[in-house]
């Protein structure tokens, strides 16, 4: 029997022909996908060992806007660092009729240049045959749309090629004008209609400081500046309470705009990170808090470098040894850092003008229900 053929649709109803795979295609693909993930746990075992290796994985991320999930921040990483490229901006190459990718944006990728590899998923509908398996394998209830079809579900991972701005040059007659997206500008977008906004001056660049206390009020939680000393807040530039009758935020109110708008941040990310969803208070062992710290510390440094204030990555990694080599946990804690930061990052300033896809992530949200809290 021949090779098989498949088809791919072009821009006006267009068809045209390809030869599918062959097997050492195919090989050559699955061997690639397998190092790519050795690479991947590897890198997790060295941020489990080494703390300083967790704050420079922060520090990257943090200039990247959280954009990726874990598995494509590790990839992308990797592969910038052997091409010896400092990246900018990634983007799909784009529809033929300009309406995605660098295409979009009058750009066009460079002859001879290689796309960077992401992770994405391979979706299908689920099987009826495997409704009950997929039920027992990840403790979900199948719930079928309004024609009674089961759900679409992710049946593996593939790789799809991005490719880097550094990679580009403008379509003629059209000028290089590409301006990289930042968090920014995003932010300016949403707030001003799409006119640049020049950044206010002052000890906080961010400008976000009054819809973060937003987010925080739009949780349950009452938010307000205290003294240092105070009930709750104690000897902490910031803590979270939660209980049946008590869901407050105090933040102190002798700090810096540019502390302040840190610590706002911090207490929102331990509501995201789902830190007062455990039996957490005040005599919790330190290394629980350890993680939890880090994890809200990370988030703070993302969304604060991304808006405009580089503040200091959290140092409790070094002293507390929250991971202990351990590379499941930093596995969940890195995850849960990209998430939530990301959610804050696109919450603040919409993800449209980046004309991009998000990468898929869990979702844990657990409702607070005993007396907990966080100081920061």
């Amino acid at each position: 029997m021949g090779q098989t053929t498949r088809t791919r649709t072009l821009a006006k109803g267009r068809k045209r022909r390809r030869p599918a795979p062959t097997e050492e295609q195919q090989q050559a693909r699955q061997e690639a996908m397998q190092a790519a993930h050795e690479d991947m746990l590897a890198r997790l075992e060295g941020l489990a060992a080494d703390p300083v290796e967790w704050l420079e994985f922060i520090e990257t991320v943090a200039a990247w806007g959280a954009r990726y999930s874990l598995g494509n921040q590790i990839l992308l990483m990797t592969q910038a660092s052997a091409r010896g490229i400092e990246p900018r901006m990634f983007m799909a190459y784009g529809a033929r009729d300009g309406s995605s990718g660098w295409r979009k944006h009058k750009r066009t990728v460079m002859a001879g240049q290689t796309g960077f590899n992401i992770w994405a998923p391979v979706k299908r509908r689920l099987r009826e045959d495997e409704r009950e398996d997929y039920e027992k394998r990840t403790g979900r209830r199948v719930v079928r749309d309004a024609q009674g079809r089961l759900p679409v579900i992710v049946a593996g991972w593939k790789f799809e090629r991005t490719f880097e701005l550094s990679q580009t040059a403008p379509i003629v007659p059209w000028a290089d004008n590409y301006q990289v997206p930042t968090v920014q500008v995003r932010r300016q977008v949403k707030l001003h209609g799409g006119k640049q906004a020049v950044l206010l001056d002052g000890d906080d660049p961010t400008g976000v400081y009054e819809d973060v206390v937003a987010m925080i009020r739009a949780e349950g939680y009452e938010y307000a500046l205290a003294e240092p000393g105070s009930e709750y807040l104690g000897r902490a530039n910031g803590v979270t309470v939660a209980g049946p009758a008590t869901r407050l935020v105090r933040v102190r109110d002798d700090v810096s705009d540019a502390q302040r708008i840190k610590t706002a941040i911090h207490e929102l990310a331990h509501i995201r990170c789902g830190h007062l969803a455990g039996q957490l208070s005040y005599v919790t062992p330190v290394q629980h808090r350890g993680r939890q710290e880090t994890e809200a510390e990370s988030v703070a440094h993302i969304v604060c470098k991304a808006f405009g204030l580089d503040s200091e990555p959290y140092t409790d990694a070094y002293v507390m040894g929250w991971a202990d080599g351990d590379t499941d946990v930093v596995r969940a804690a890195a995850t849960t850092v990209l998430q939530v930061a990301r959610d804050i990052v696109d919450q603040l300033a919409p993800i449209a003008p980046f004309d991009g896809k998000r990468d898929p992530q869990p979702e844990d949200h657990t409702p607070t229900t005993t007396l907990q809290a966080v100081a920061a």
